[in-house]
């Protein structure tokens, strides 16, 4: 009994932690370019909202997943675009895709779809297909993991993009466009802050609403600053937030459940305060951070 409750947790925390994983990979690739990105939760709700459409439009689940990924990648577009191109505050620009994210969903779910807020469920067989008892988005996840891992320390073109995030002035002087390798880095956090949003609309669940995203956007960025701006440590850290979740279904799943489920609910985000009240002053962000050269 005992091997199958651990086996139930291990399965359901790679599940939950995957949408978070693609955010916060996001996060790290925009914030060790140099450009601080708060906006992932309108990001990922985009990106879940595009997801959920395209799937049903199409009838094609692959299509959906990168679809959502290319429509919230067009909206972090305006992130860099004002953020770079205008020089306008970072933290402002992230709080507007927020807004605008979550208010163009709604709005064009609601063109889209009779003047409903949420998607009609996907048929079982429209949904991103499993292997070995995971999503393909699980998989996915991990392989984009070690992709970037790899990419930022064994490529020239990450290191540079590193630069712009530590000392873009060395990377100027070295006759590197530093907007360039940034642009990229945000563009890089819409597309994967879409994938994120569509592993929970068209995977774990079966359609977009309001709600599905609920903060887990600033809980990715938690992560980010948990695992100290790097892949590897964003991974662990959203790890540990799927498995905040994954015990908040096992406890609630039980006959006897020790903790009422508005208890269980608030876990999650009780620990999301938790790593930020305790760990911020332990971590170091890249010193360039938010500065434009």
């Amino acid at each position: 009994m005992l091997a199958n409750d651990l086996i139930f947790i291990f399965s359901t925390t790679l599940m939950y932690a995957t949408p978070l994983i693609f955010v916060a990979l996001g996060g790290v690739v925009c914030e060790k370019s140099g450009v601080i990105n708060i906006g992932l939760e309108g990001l990922m709700t985009f990106g879940a909202f595009m997801a959920s459409l395209i799937a049903i439009k199409t009838q094609n689940p692959f299509l959906g997943l990168l679809g959502g990924g290319l429509f919230a990648m067009a909206l972090s577009f305006f992130h860099g675009l004002f953020s770079l191109k205008f020089k306008a505050n970072q933290v402002v620009s992230g709080m507007a895709i927020n807004f605008l994210g979550g208010g163009l969903s709604i709005f064009l779910c609601r063109l889209f779809f009779e003047g409903t807020s949420m998607t009609p469920p996907l048929d079982l067989e429209l949904k991103i297909p499993t292997f070995l008892g995971q999503y393909l988005t699980v998989y996915l996840a991990i392989f984009s993991t070690i992709f970037l891992t790899l990419f930022f320390y064994k490529t020239h073109w990450g290191l540079r993009l590193i630069s712009g995030g530590e000392n873009p002035k060395a990377l100027e002087s070295s006759g590197v466009n530093q907007l360039k390798y940034k642009f990229f880095g945000v563009l890089m956090s819409g597309f994967l802050s879409g994938l994120g949003g569509a592993s929970l609309s068209i995977a774990i669940v079966s359609n977009f609403r309001p709600t599905l995203i609920s903060g887990q956007g600033f809980i990715a960025l938690s992560a980010v600053i948990f695992g100290k701006w790097t892949p590897h440590g964003a991974f662990i850290a959203c790890l540990f937030f799927g498995l905040t979740q994954s015990l908040v279904v096992y406890l609630g799943g039980m006959e006897n459940p020790i903790l009422s489920s508005q208890i269980l609910s608030m876990i999650p985000y009780i620990f999301t305060l938790f790593v930020l009240i305790f760990f911020m002053g332990k971590t170091s962000a890249p010193s360039a951070l938010s500065e434009i050269e």
